[in-house]
């Protein structure tokens, strides 16, 4: 199972983030846990200065962005 975690305060941006991956993810037909990281001193413990930003399996694979759908998928692969 993928462990995605969306690392935003609850902006459009990370509720759009959100979307996509859980699209990709329904697609794809993986077994996956969705989690939105709202905490800041969470989201700076990844590294991350820029939200949203997606994490996959512990690993930031995009940040200050919105990936397309198939990039995503890219990143699930």
């Amino acid at each position: 199972m993928k462990e995605l975690k969306v690392l935003g305060t609850g902006c459009p941006k990370c509720k759009k983030l959100e979307e996509v991956t859980r699209s990709a993810a329904e697609d794809m037909k993986i077994e996956f846990n969705l989690v939105k990281v709202t905490d800041l001193d969470e989201i700076m413990g990844f590294g991350v200065m820029m939200t949203p930003a997606l994490v996959v399996d512990g690993v930031v694979k995009a940040s200050g962005k919105i990936p397309g759908i198939e990039d995503i998928k890219k990143m699930l692969s």
